[in-house]
This record gives C-alpha cells, structure tokens and sequence, in this order.
C-alpha cells in the first residue's frame, strides 16, 4: 500500500500544479485580451466620433486694416517746410508735389 499511496500522492501534486500553472496562464490571458478589446473599443469611438463630429467651419483673418490716406493737403505742407529747410532741392520738391498731386 505504500507505493500506491505515494503514487497517489504524486499524482496529486502535478495535477494540483498543472492546475495552478493552467490558472495563471488563464489569468495572464484574460488580462491581456481585456487591455487589447479595451484598446480596439476605444479606436472604434474616436472613429465613430471623427466621423460624426460636424466639420470645423474655417474663417479667413480679416485684412488688416488700409492706412488711413495721407491728406495730399498735409503732405505738400511737409514738403514744403523740407524745401524750406534745404533738406529738398528744387528738382525734388517738383517731382514729389507732383507725385502728391497725381495720387
């Protein structure tokens, strides 16, 4: 009876570790499936998501705004007084007023 005691006993020991190594697998696999549906759910919604969201309208930046137009006035008033303090020739005070009064 000792020997088949002592079998029965070894017998038991691997099935009992089988059975415990088979858990953990199972457990590691469970776990890994879990993260990896977790993952595909989420890919899923933002697609959903990305797919429904109704398209950012994009608007142009307003032009920036035209200077203000020089009074021609103003201006040949300044050119005058450079004439006046040597900073113009003649020649270029013509050609500038005229410039002016063309524009």
């Amino acid at each position: 009876m000792p020997g088949l005691l002592r079998g029965i006993a070894r017998t038991a020991a691997v099935a009992g570790t089988a059975s415990v190594v088979a858990g953990r697998v199972r457990r590691h696999q469970d776990e890994k499936f879990a993260d990896r549906d977790a993952q595909t759910a989420a890919k899923r919604e933002d697609a959903y998501e990305q797919q429904t969201a109704p398209p950012q309208q994009e608007y142009a930046a307003p032009p920036p705004p035209a200077a203000p137009a020089a009074d021609p006035l103003e201006q040949l008033k300044t050119l005058g007084e450079l004439k006046a303090s040597g900073v113009l020739t003649d020649a270029e005070f013509q050609a500038q007023k005229a410039k002016i009064l063309a524009g």
